[in-house]
C-alpha cells in the first residue's frame, strides 16, 4: 500500500543510521585504546554521546563556535534541527557512506566524520538551509558565514543539496543561491557554482544525480549539468551539459564531438572515473 511506503523507508533509514553510528563508536573505540592522546578527544566527540546527532551537533557546535556565537547556543540549535528533521539525518548517513566508499583516503566512518571538513560544511549548510527555508535568514546567513570561515567552503544557505554528497577536500568550493546538486554528486575542491554576473533570480547552475565535477571547475549560469556527466579538472562550463556525457577544457567541449558525443554507462558520481575517456594518452602530451 502506498501509504506503508513512507513507514518502511523511515525504518530502513532508521536501521542504517544504527549500523553506521555503531561503526562509528566501535572505531572510536579502537582508536582511543590506540592512541591514549585521543582518547579523551573522542570520548567527547563520540562515545560520550547517544546518538549521531548528538555527536555531529557536539562537534559542529564546537567547530563553528566563536567568541560571540558560543557553542553551546550551535549544539542546541543543531541538535533541534536533527532531532526534528529525519531528512538530516538520512542525508548525513547517506554522505558518510559516500566518503567511506569513494574515497580510498577515507579510512573509516568516524574518520570522517570528525575530520572531513567536505562532510562538516554541508552537514551544517543543511541547518542553515532550513533556516533558510523557515525564514529565519539573518542567523541562516550568521552560519553560512561561519561555515566559509571555518571550513573555506562557501555555500549560499538557500542553495538546494541533495544525499550521498562527496565534497572532496572542499577547499575553496563555491555554490552560489540558486544552484541545485542532485543524489549521489562528487565534487572536488576549488569547483565553482556561479552566476555570470550579468543576471539576477535563477542564475546558478542545476546539477544532476550521479555528476562528477573535477577539481578546479568552473560551471557559470543557468545552465544544467545532466545526470550522470562528468565535467574534467579546470574546465569552463558556460552551457548545457547532456547527460552521460563528459566536457573538458576551458572553454568546455565534449569528448567525441557536439553532434555524437561520447557516452558512458558508469556513474562518474560514485564511480570517481575521472580519466576513462582518454584513449590515448599521447594525444595529450604537450
Amino acid at each position: 500500500m502506498p501509504t506503508g511506503l513512507p513507514a518502511a523507508n523511515t525504518v530502513v533509514a532508521s536501521d542504517d543510521e544504527g549500523w553506521v553510528w555503531a561503526q562509528i563508536k566501535a572505531e572510536a573505540r579502537r582508536d582511543a585504546e590506540s592512541e591514549p592522546a585521543l582518547a579523551s578527544y573522542l570520548y567527547s566527540t563520540i562515545l560520550s554521546h547517544s546518538s549521531l546527532e548528538r555527536s555531529l551537533s557536539f562537534h559542529l557546535g564546537n567547530k563553528l563556535c566563536s567568541s560571540t556565537l558560543l557553542s553551546t547556543l550551535l549544539y542546541d540549535l543543531f541538535l533541534n534541527a536533527f532531532s526534528s528533521d529525519p531528512s538530516l539525518r538520512s542525508a548525513a548517513v547517506a554522505d558518510l557512506r559516500a566518503a567511506r566508499e569513494r574515497d580510498p583516503a577515507c579510512v573509516s566512518y568516524s574518520h570522517c566524520l570528525l575530520n572531513y571538513k567536505g562532510f562538516l560544511a554541508c552537514q551544517a549548510h543543511r541547518v542553515a538551509h532550513l533556516l533558510w527555508r523557515q525564514s529565519r535568514r539573518p542567523l541562516a546567513l550568521a552560519l553560512h558565514s561561519r561555515i566559509a570561515d571555518v571550513f573555506a567552503v562557501d555555500i549560499h544557505p538557500a542553495a538546494r543539496i541533495g544525499k550521498g554528497i562527496l565534497f572532496d577536500h572542499a577547499t575553496g568550493v563555491v555554490v552560489g543561491e540558486t544552484a541545485v546538486i542532485g543524489n549521489n554528486v562528487s565534487i572536488l575542491h576549488h569547483v565553482t557554482l556561479g552566476g555570470t554576473g550579468k543576471v539576477g533570480g535563477d542564475r546558478h547552475p542545476k546539477i544532476g544525480d550521479g555528476v562528477l565535477i573535477g577539481a578546479g571547475a568552473t560551471i557559470l549560469g543557468n545552465i544544467k549539468i545532466g545526470e550522470g556527466a562528468k565535467v574534467g579538472a579546470g574546465s569552463v562550463v558556460l552551457i548545457d551539459v547532456p547527460a552521460r556525457t563528459t566536457a573538458v577544457g576551458n572553454p568546455a567541449r565534449l569528448v567525441g564531438g557536439k553532434e555524437t558525443p561520447s557516452k558512458h554507462e558508469d556513474v562518474p558520481g560514485e564511480s570517481m572515473d575521472h580519466t576513462s575517456f582518454i584513449s590515448e594518452w599521447s594525444d595529450y602530451i604537450i
